[in-house]
Formats: structure tokens, sequence, C-alpha cells
């Protein structure tokens, strides 16, 4: 097990210890400590709506939420707590946090304290989102803000180029035709480019999933600790062969920066290019963007390679974790809390007021009968991008402890490609080499305590 001291550094954090020291509660109330990432006003009301809603009905139980700046020093100052004797109850982390997570040691599994109830209860959420969480057989977290990437794209762009608005391209050789088209009336259309998305090494786990590749070795960490990353698969060569021809062709553009989540909605919503890809979770801000700068936007699936079978997504986002060395019943409570943040009605609240996607069917469900997906067609794409995913080890998800660094090389070689004109091969192969010594230092690390 590695020791927390030790995973502190590899997280590769600057960190300030979050405090987590909060108001005393009444002798006979249990107290629960919720920490999670979200600083911003709307999601942060969202949260404190669901609180006062549990302990209207709870009254012996009292939920104080924490903020931190962002996911790193949330799970590094959970780490950092717990090694004091402090640490909160619940606290969420990012998917690729997951491996890190586990090995702290300073989690349990959600499912080790449910009953049976609970545990049926669980079978509502999402397979492929359920999934990624469950390790062996156990579920050690709960899924809260889910996304997954899709395609934005502007209507009005399409109509005036003479493209149908109502199909999309699906495929990595129909995104080329579409830009063909595109590009010849860049001038007309006000275009600098064709297509744009953030450089993040999340958009590329996907499309290694979509194409049922795998991103480790044994069954991406699932049925053994990873040992190797494979960045120089076919997959990932099939990625980069067409993300350098894009570019060549003058079609992709990005903001310069790694992981410019902002800046990278700012050439779609400022209609610098006809077409973008990102996540779900940002569907309600770039649509209210949209609407200011006066066009219609709409989205479709994921394009993925013309010779791959559609396999889907791999859930991103977060889920929230039970923390050790508590009492059963705050244990208890906590879990309690944690289902409840999730249930059907919260879900679908916290999708309508977020763009994150609601983690249960029963949500779905809801939201089909309320009619939301024929008032907001294009929030419909997220969920037959989702539910129609395969289930398999492909899908589910790759588990690294060295994540965070895998995922700054994978970035550094995409930029390599298209800023530098290196040859994908040659960047996918230092890359891999990079990730593999990474990896092993970190299993090592592990292994060794």
């Amino acid at each position: 097990m590695l020791s927390r001291s030790k995973l502190v550094g590899l997280l590769l954090v600057v960190a300030l210890v979050i405090p987590f020291a909060v108001t005393t509660a009444q002798d006979d109330t249990i107290e629960i400590v919720f920490s999670h990432a979200f600083g911003d006003e709307n999601r942060q009301q969202l949260v404190a709506d669901v609180i006062a809603a549990y302990e209207a009905e709870h009254p012996n139980v009292q939920v104080t939420a924490i903020s931190n700046p962002s996911y790193r020093d949330t799970l590094n100052g959970a780490i950092l707590a717990a090694q004091q004797g402090n640490a909160p109850h619940i606290v969420q982390v990012f998917e690729v946090g997951t491996q890190l997570a586990l090995d702290s040691g300073i989690f349990i599994p959600v499912s080790s304290v449910t009953d049976a109830e609970q545990l049926a209860d669980l079978d509502d959420v999402i397979a492929p989102v359920r999934n990624y969480y469950t390790v062996g057989d156990d579920i050690w977290s709960l899924p809260w803000n889910s996304s997954n990437p899709i395609l934005y794209y502007n209507r009005d762009i399409f109509e005036a180029a003479g493209l149908d608005p109502d199909n999309p391209p699906s495929t990595y050789n129909e995104v080329l035709a579409t830009c063909d088209v595109l590009m010849e009336q860049a001038d007309a259309l006000g275009l600098q480019g064709c297509i744009g998305w953030n450089m993040h090494s999340w958009f590329v786990e996907q499309w290694v999933a979509e194409q049922g590749a795998l991103l480790a070795n044994n069954n991406n960490g699932r049925t053994a600790r990873a040992t190797d990353v494979m960045l120089d698969s076919g997959a990932m060569m099939n990625i980069f062969n067409w993300w350098k021809e894009l570019a060549d062709n003058g079609y992709y553009i990005y903001t310069g920066a790694l992981e410019d989540w902002n800046g990278s909605d700012a050439l779609f919503t400022g209609q610098q290019v006809a077409m973008h890809i990102t996540s779900t979770a940002d569907l309600v801000n770039i649509n209210e963007a949209a609407v200011e700068a006066g066009f219609q936007m709409d989205t479709g699936l994921l394009p993925i390679p013309d010779s791959a079978e559609r396999h889907g997504v791999v859930v991103g986002g977060a889920s929230i974790w039970l923390t050790a060395d508590h009492p059963q019943e705050e244990l208890e409570a906590a879990v309690d809390f944690m289902i409840f943040l999730g249930n059907t009605q919260n879900s679908v609240n916290w999708h309508k007021g977020t763009g994150y996607f609601p983690i249960r069917y029963s949500s779905i469900d809801q939201l089909e009968a309320e009619g939301w997906f024929d008032q907001n067609p294009f929030f419909r794409t997220a969920f037959d991008q989702l539910t129609n995913t395969v289930e398999g080890y492909a899908t589910s998800g790759a588990l690294l402890g060295n994540f965070l660094e895998v995922r700054t090389i994978i970035e550094e070689a995409a930029q390599s490609v298209i800023d530098s004109g290196v040859d994908p091969l040659e960047a996918l192969t230092e890359a891999d080499a990079r990730a593999d010594e990474s990896l092993a230092a970190y299993n090592e690390a592990v292994m060794g305590e």
C-alpha cells in the first residue's frame, strides 16, 4: 500500500492544506462533512439545496459542504486530513484519480456499507457509469457529476455552406469531407478553421475506447494492476493520423495551450470554427453563449474512425467516495446522503442546472415523460451515446496510478505532431516509453511499501 505522504508527492500538487474544521453539531446530531471541488455559485447553490432538502427529511443529520479549488486539491486535502485523523466523510474524486484513491488507503467501498435495499437501488445507475467505479466485486464510489464528449456544430453555418444541418458528420472521413466544403467557403463564412477541440488527453482516451481498444494492459488495469500503457497502438495511430491530417489542411485549430477548455469553447461560440468537440457538461453554458451570439447550436455523436464499430464512451467527471475510520452510524448516514444526492429527482435537477447527465435510468425516463428532450433536443445526444455504450474493459476506463502524468505525456505528443510536424509514430513511440517509465516508478513506489 502506498504511504499517504508518498502519494501526496506523486499527485504533483502544490497543496494548500484544506481545512476541514466545521461548526460543532448538537450532541444528538450526526455530523457529515462533504468535500467537493465546485467553487462556482451555481453549483454550490445546487449542492446547498440538496443538503437543505436532506436535512429537512433527516433532522438528526447535519451535512457540511467544503469547497476546494480543484479536484487535485480535494483529493490531496482529504489524504492530508486523514493523516491527521480528521478526514471528511465524503470526498469528490475525479475519474482519473480512481487508482490513486484506491492506493491511498483512506477509502472503503460504498457497497461495504449499503444495505440490501440500497444496493438494489444502485442497479438503476446507468451501467457504463456504475462500471467505471466498480473494481473487482466492489462499488467503490458513486457517480455524481458525469459527462462524455460530443460534437457541437453551428447549424446556421452548415445551412449557409449548403450542408444538411440535420446530418452532422459521425466518422473521421465524414468530418474531413465536411471540412472540405466549409473551408472552400471560409472567407464568406468568416471561419478561421473548421473544427476545434481542447488539446486534452480525455478526448484521445474516448477515441481509444470507441474503437474497443485498451489504453493499458491487464484489461485496462481491471483484472490486475496495469504495468504497460499502450500509447503506440493501432488505435492511437488512427487518432493521431486523422488529427494530423486535419491540422495539415488547416481544418483543426486550437488556442495553442494544453487543456484550455474555455479558450476552445470561445473559438466555437465566437463562430471561428463551425464544429467543436467538448464535454456534455458544457451544454448549458455553450448554448447560452450561442443564443447570445445569435446562432443556433446543435449536437451529434462523437466522430469515430471509419474502420471502427462504435463501442461507446468512457464516463468522465467525478464520483463521491467514502472515507474509512468513522463511527458506523456516521458511515451509514454518509452513504444515505450520497445516495440521496444522486437519486432520481436530484439527478434530474443537477442535469438541468449544469449540463451533466443524470446517472440513473429512472431520471432519463422522467425527463422523457416531462418532454425535456423535445424542448431541448441537443441534450439527447449524450444519453443516446452513453446508453448505447457496449459494456467491457475498453469502455470501463483505465486504472492508472500515474494517470495525470500519462495525460500530460499524451497531450505533449499531440502538440508535437500538430505544432511541430513530428511524425505520429515517432511521437507516440516516445510517449509510450515515457508513460511506461512513469508507470513503473509509480508501481514500484506502491508495491515497495
